[in-house]
């Protein structure tokens, strides 16, 4: 049965419900478009509606979303209650579930974000708060030197900020601090998912949020998303909002999803102005006189006199046209003189006294609910709340209830000029209001998870408006340090601190204030610079006490030795030590600043200092990793024996301790702390991966494996512990298995720094060349050295190729540059002897094969016993056996990259197969016994055994290949 339309009369009546007015172009283009088919040509999608206040931009905006709702569109409307994309994102994923359009898959990230920021925020939840206001730092992973000065600097609710900071820096600098900061928050993490969901949410959340949003777009026939007072918005949403509607680095927006922003002026156009053409600009102006009379009319204003009146009072400005007509005023001698204030006209027809107070107290709190409206309602006005709902000026967004600015600011001057004694009070009973909220959300927070709580930070916030506003300069102050709280805290609270500092300067009036709302408001708005800005004012002027300006200083300081500006981080933090000597956090920040610089002995004085200060498990693991940088490793033992006394649980510091434990080779003790931290922290990815370590070097493969794997399994989004998964594999001959492997792990994200990320192509070009697949594996080691040309393993690699491939000078440059940073591996000199061999230059050749003998053998004699017979063989066979002496010594070179040798006889069968000739097959034979026997008489211990037992185990089925080639022994005369 075909769906029944609605008559003209319904329409009408419709259109009279709503009480809205005028705007009909844009209504009839806004509902035109949601009729059009969402792929074709002629649909637009992304709207911009703009205009000064006061001009309907709101008011439109719920009628469009009346429209689409009426059309079965799902609908979203965001105001400036949004501080960030996350925020953003966790807003349109609760509101389309409240519609039945769940977002399960982000719902369930964004939790997990959420408890592992509370996991890092409770690292500090054992200490004791930092001196001066500082913050205590959290645990962090186990790091090679190059790294250890960012261990633990994460400075709980600073990650987000890093990742913003790294766009202002040096891309070199930026990749090696925020590198080595990952790794810190690694170790404390569960995993390389973790790190990455912590340090850049918006990154790994975006994709999540657009792929749920595309299932939860099939149902309705449109979703749209609406963002109000994007003025305000705008700057920490513009990057995000273009790159999901027009870009795909984050994947794809469906087609049938509208966007709709309004906001007072033009879109940035550092942002937008390659896409303006795509956006369909709405603008909007006062009414018209025939819109405002209209208006009028349908509120029953319509005596000519009082028409004219409204129509001077308000400059036909929609929202003042709409409240002066709310109260049906019947005369011109109601409306009065005109000279009257404009709060008054608000007001005007309301004759409840107990009303007008309400009306006139709730224009006080930045926003209200209506716990705020009976805090500070008159009694007799208690039951009023509904009333003050529905006020044509009073918008309500999701339980939160807020007055137009152009209707606030009047209400706030006349009641600040009137009596500020009422004032003061007024907003110091609001700042009570909250302060009893705030500390009774205390009662269940630790004292380190204050600021990393929303309910929280909210209720502070709110206080300090009201306190400002109070007694501004009593409190500013305070409130500066409470901003650096905020830069701490991340990007988002740093510039709602900023905006709080600069509303309550405009509301108040106050000189001081208002000084500091320019200079913190005055700051770039790209948040990749916008919390340095904001410190740099906080320090650059007077106003914070000491203990601030020492906060101020160390949160500074993190930041400037995050991004490798070591100089200006030391003099922040001798600074702040200037000011109080024993201030942990400092000295522990500048511990890691001297490391970074080079600095061992300082580091460590620092952190003997800090310890002394607050002698906590944590900082002894800190400092155990700095005497490990230092190569002091009985200290680092008793760092991290004396960590695990004050704090068993502390899983960071038992991966710490297996570390070194498996470095002495007491591997079964290294497996117990493993196990231990393992128990307190099932999915804890670092002891997953160094329990691997443990047990390949105790040759237990299977279990080796099994370890990695999980690891990779937990850290799922990123290519790290899939690589080192792939890594092992082609360290056990399974090359099929560790390209898959490799393959699944460069098709996640690059987390790590160049180095890093040239590794995994290097990988995966090594299993291609055990394939047989050479152009390919060429291919992937010219990406890994483009990424990375200080990458040495890569030119060794690749210089095997090009020998294969007959390119001799190239080969022979790269391993030079593979060598002329480390002439410690045997592998490099015995590809650049090979090289030099094939050139005829065999004087070379022999001193390059001596050295990788000597190296991987330690022989001292090595050259006589091994390298020159071996030299003179191939010397004499190569021209006529060269296929044959090319194919094995492949086979070695891939072989000598392994631990173990699947198919060992199989692969020397296939060289045997190109029927090299007996002399050759005997000399190679007799070579390989010389060896073997020399390994018999040499000395083992440590290392050297391990190394040289694969060495035999190499040998042993190379000969057993080749002994049906080997020339019979002579028979005993008797």
């Amino acid at each position: 049965m075909p769906e029944q339309r609605p008559s003209r009369q319904e329409l009408i009546r419709r259109r009279r419900r709503s009480g809205f007015v005028g705007r009909r172009g844009e209504m009839s283009a806004f509902r035109d478009n949601l009729a059009r088919d969402p792929s074709g040509d002629d649909a637009q999608f992304f709207f911009h509606v703009r205009g000064n206040a006061g001009v309907g931009k709101t008011s439109l905006l719920r009628q469009w979303e009346a429209v689409a709702r009426e059309q079965g569109a799902a609908t979203v409307y965001l105001d400036d209650g949004v501080h960030s994309a996350v925020e953003a994102m966790a807003q349109i994923a609760d509101r389309l579930g409240l519609q039945g359009l769940p977002l399960r898959g982000f719902d369930k990230l964004l939790a997990t974000l959420r408890q592992r920021e509370h996991e890092a925020q409770s690292a500090r939840g054992t200490q004791t708060p930092g001196e001066g206001g500082g913050a205590a730092e959290p645990p962090a992973a186990s790091l090679p030197a190059s790294v250890a000065a960012q261990v633990g600097l994460v400075g709980l609710g600073m990650v987000p900020i890093v990742g913003a900071l790294a766009g202002a820096v040096d891309p070199h600098q930026v990749a090696q601090g925020a590198d080595g900061l990952r790794a810190a928050l690694g170790a404390r993490l569960r995993s390389h998912d973790d790190v990455r969901l912590v340090m850049d949410p918006v990154r790994a959340l975006t994709p999540v949020f657009l792929e749920d949003l595309a299932e939860a777009a099939r149902r309705p026939p449109r979703l749209v998303l609406f963002f109000d007072v994007y003025e305000r918005t705008g700057p920490v949403l513009d990057e995000w909002l273009r790159d999901i509607a027009f870009g795909d680095v984050h994947g794809a927006l469906p087609a049938n999803v509208q966007i709709v922003l309004s906001g007072q002026g033009r879109l940035a156009a550092r942002t937008w102005s390659d896409w303006l053409d795509l956006v369909t600009e709405v603008p909007l102006e006062v009414f018209t006189e025939q819109e405002a009379r209209a208006l009028l009319a349908l509120r029953g204003v319509t005596d000519e006199r009082v028409v004219e009146v409204v129509l001077r009072l308000s400059g036909r400005l929609p929202v003042l046209v709409h409240t002066l007509a709310q109260a049906r005023p019947d005369s011109d001698r109601t409306v009065g003189d005109p000279s009257g204030t404009a709060v008054e006209r608000f007001l005007k027809w309301e004759t409840d006294p107990a009303r007008r107070t309400a009306a006139l107290a709730l224009a006080l709190p930045l926003q209200f609910d209506e716990d705020i409206y009976r805090a500070i309602a008159p009694p007799e006005a208690a039951e009023q709340y509904a009333w003050i709902r529905q006020l044509a000026f009073v918008t309500d967004q999701a339980g939160h209830c807020r007055y137009h600015d152009v209707v606030r600011a009047p209400m706030l001057r006349l009641q600040r000029l009137q009596s500020p004694t009422r004032w003061r009070a007024a907003h110091n009973l609001l700042a009570q209001t909250f302060r009893t909220w705030r500390t009774e959300r205390e009662e269940s927070l630790p004292d380190a998870e204050h600021w990393g709580d929303a309910a929280w930070r909210e209720h502070r916030y709110n206080e300090t408006y009201h306190l400002l506003c109070a007694e501004p300069r009593r409190t500013l102050p305070d409130a500066l340090t409470e901003t650096v709280h905020a830069c701490e805290h991340g990007s988002a609270t740093a510039r709602r601190w900023t905006q709080l500092l600069a509303q309550a300067a405009t509301d108040t009036e106050d000189d001081a204030l208002q000084a500091w709302g320019e200079r913190l408001t005055d700051v770039p708005r790209d948040d990749t610079a916008a919390v340095l800005a904001t410190l740099d004012a906080l320090l650059a002027h007077t106003g914070m006490d000491t203990a601030g300006q020492v906060h101020a200083r160390v949160v500074r300081g993190r930041l400037h030795r995050r991004a490798e500006h070591n100089e200006a981080a030391l003099a922040d933090l001798t600074t702040a030590l200037a000011l109080e000597p024993q201030h942990s956090d400092a000295l522990v920040e500048r511990a890691f600043t001297h490391e970074q610089m080079g600095n061992a002995a300082a580091a460590l004085a620092d952190m003997d200092e800090a310890i002394r200060a607050r002698p906590d498990a944590w900082r002894h693991v800190v400092r155990g990793h700095l005497n490990l940088a230092a190569g002091h490793r009985a200290a680092a033992l008793a760092d991290f024996n004396h960590a695990l006394e004050l704090d068993p649980d502390q899983e960071w510091a038992r991966a710490s301790r297996a570390e070194v434990y498996r470095t002495e080779g007491r591997h079964e003790d290294a497996l117990a702390d493993l196990d231990r931290a393992l128990a307190i922290d099932p999915e804890y990815t670092w002891a997953h991966a160094e329990r691997s370590r443990c047990l390949r070097d105790l040759e237990r493969w299977d279990e080796a494996l099994r370890a990695m794997a999980r690891a990779a399994d937990l850290d799922s989004e990123t290519q790290w512990h899939r690589a080192h998964l792939a890594g092992l594999l082609l360290d056990l001959g399974r090359h099929t298995e560790a390209l898959r492997e490799v393959d699944r792990a460069l098709t996640a994200p690059y987390e790590h720094g160049p180095r890093d990320r040239a590794w995994p192509h290097t990988v995966r070009a090594w299993a291609l060349h055990a394939l047989g697949r050479e152009t390919e594996a060429l291919a992937d080691l010219d990406r890994a050295i483009s990424i990375n040309g200080d990458y040495t393993p890569s030119f060794s690699m690749r210089g095997w190729l090009l020998w294969e491939a007959g390119r001799l000078e190239e080969a022979e440059r790269d391993f030079d540059r593979a060598l002329s940073d480390d002439q410690q591996w045997a592998w490099r000199f015995g590809g650049r002897g090979t090289v030099r061999l094939y050139a005829g230059r065999y004087d070379d050749a022999l001193d390059d094969f001596t050295r990788a003998f000597t190296i991987q053998l330690g022989i001292t004699d090595a050259e006589t016993e091994i390298a020159r017979p071996l030299v003179e063989l191939l010397r004499q066979h190569l021209p006529a056996n060269r296929a044959a002496v090319t194919a094995a010594i492949r086979l070695a070179a891939l072989l000598t990259k392994q631990v173990q040798w699947p198919g060992v006889a199989r692969q020397a069968a296939s060289v045997l197969a190109l029927r090299p000739s007996l002399g050759l097959l005997t000399g190679s034979s007799q070579i390989l016994a010389r060896v073997a026997t020399a390994l018999d008489n040499h000395p083992l211990d440590g290392a050297d055994r391990k190394r040289i037992t694969w060495t035999q185990k190499l040998l042993t089925p190379l000969l057993h290949a080749l002994a049906p080639w080997r020339p019979p022994m002579p028979r005993d005369p008797d």
